[in-house]
């Protein structure tokens, strides 16, 4: 496995993690749980869509290293996270 493809899935883990206090509020918060349950699911496979999506454009645009792209795409994510959440 190159290094691009660990950065990625560490990242989208890492974004997992961050935000998983939110989701399952959100799971536990909800009347059908079946449901909530999928929804969570789709959103965390949503993140590591993003994070691979987010990481493998900055490495192409080849602006910053790799640390540095990783941890944009972190930040970049849970913001959006933060984001969505407060609206």
């Amino acid at each position: 496995m190159n290094q691009l493809a660990k950065a990625q899935l560490t990242v989208g883990l890492l974004a997992c993690f961050a935000m998983v206090w939110g989701l399952v509020y959100q799971a536990l918060q909800a009347s059908d749980q079946i449901y909530a349950f999928g929804i969570v699911i789709l959103q965390l496979v949503a993140i590591i869509v993003l994070s691979v999506i987010i990481l493998g454009l900055l490495e192409w645009i080849k602006i910053f290293d790799l640390k540095t792209n990783a941890v944009l795409t972190l930040i970049v994510l849970i913001s959006i996270r933060l984001f969505v959440t407060f609206l």
